[in-house]
């Protein structure tokens, strides 16, 4: 039986704060309920911009992983593993590039952004410009047919799919493809091989995107092919070889809203973060000393919501009965900022609490985390394996 396999990673840049929770952690948290999913650690993509400074990645891992632990992402439930410990990832990184063109990488919309912004760093380098196709091997690997992203990363999902369909139109074409994929339709049973046959004229034909799904499902319900068979099908229903590599589709998540103590996203370039694990006396001073509405200089002075930082915080966390209480006491001048900031202090350390106490056994045990993402990279191993043996042998590179 098929089933739907979502992959995400996140680079180990420090420790994880409420933004990071509220924006990717949270959905990963429900996603791994759903879907068989894979949680890696890019640090071979940590290194594409902090390559000068590889000292401080080590501990980024560990610490980061903690936080994913924290914030409830369930081993048992989903494989979490560290990139650079799959040399597999790199090798379809190397072998995939023998045939992406250059433009390709330099058209990809994050390439001239990020050399812009990171202006005090020398991005002039070939591990920079082919990122996007580390990224690429990194899904295609798995065969991950959902990745999470948000709408500035879509296009990293297309240039994906577009590297996977030029990866099979070139090496998908095995010998006596035809007369492999016709045998494996008759593997199907007469009744749903003649639905087959008449769902790819149908996408053929008529270019019918319904038709294309319907004979994708059927290929996927069917309990008895192989996986050779199964991507000779994917690939029969397009007219092409047979399909290597599969083509993933973007998830699409909401941006985070989650905003930082002085009103402005929540980002460490803006030093406005409450990170995951933070105590409570740091939260709480943290909040206390939240810039407010201007106008409010004493107690009594009325003052606006929408002009303060704090609010964005209230919408965040608190229910509409507080919502209300703030929006008629600010207005009013009957409640004084830190009576205001009080409820939000406590909704972050009740959120907080659970954090703590996950993270506290594996901080007590720092082998438990080791033992956990030794797990996973066997796990991931062995998905990997299977996709670079069908990779090595379309490309002619499997001797004995």
């Amino acid at each position: 039986m098929f089933v739907d396999r979502v992959l995400s990673g996140m680079r180990p840049t420090g420790s994880l704060h409420l933004g990071h929770y509220h924006g990717v952690l949270k959905n990963w948290v429900r996603l791994q309920n759903e879907y068989e999913c894979l949680f890696f650690v890019a640090d071979w993509h940590a290194l594409t911009t902090h390559y000068d400074s590889p000292e401080v990645i080590e501990a980024n891992v560990w610490d980061m992983v903690i936080d994913w632990l924290a914030a409830g992402v369930d081993p048992a439930q989903a494989t979490l593993f560290i990139q650079s410990q799959l040399p597999e990832h790199a090798e379809l990184h190397l072998l995939m590039s023998m045939i992406t063109p250059l433009g390709w990488l330099e058209r990809v919309p994050t390439y001239k952004d990020q050399q812009e912004k990171l202006t005090e760093k020398d991005l002039s380098t070939y591990g920079f410009l082919g990122y996007p196709l580390l990224q690429s091997a990194d899904i295609l690997i798995y065969r991950a047919n959902l990745v999470p992203v948000g709408e500035d990363q879509v296009p990293h999902i297309e240039f994906t799919r577009e590297i996977a369909r030029r990866f099979n139109h070139i090496y998908g074409r095995e010998p006596g493809f035809q007369e492999k994929a016709e045998a494996a339709i008759k593997k199907l049973g007469s009744k749903r091989s003649k639905l087959y046959v008449e769902l790819r004229k149908k996408f053929q034909e008529q270019g019918d995107e319904e038709a294309h799904a319907a004979a994708r499902a059927l290929i996927e319900e069917a309990q008895n092919l192989s996986i050779g068979d199964r991507e000779r099908l994917f690939g029969y229903i397009e007219g092409g070889g047979k399909m290597i590599l599969s083509e993933p589709q973007a998830l699409l998540t909401e941006a985070s809203k989650m905003p930082g103590l002085n009103g402005q996203k929540m980002s460490k370039s803006y030093n406005n973060t409450i990170t995951l694990r933070e105590d409570a006396d740091s939260v709480t001073r943290k909040i206390r000393t939240m810039p407010t509405d201007p106008a409010r200089v004493r107690r009594t002075d009325p003052g606006d919501p929408d002009k303060c930082p704090v609010w964005q915080l209230h919408q965040v966390y608190s229910d509409d009965k507080t919502k209300e209480w703030v929006q008629q006491g600010c207005r009013s001048g009957s409640i004084a900022c830190l009576e205001c900031k009080q409820p939000v202090i406590d909704a972050v350390l009740e959120e907080q609490k659970p954090m703590r106490e996950r993270a506290a056994m594996y901080l007590e045990d720092p082998t438990l985390v080791r033992n956990i993402i030794a797990d996973g990279c066997e796990r991931a191993r062995k998905l990997a394996s299977e996709t670079m043996r069908e990779v090595r042998e379309a490309m002619g590179l499997r001797y004995g």
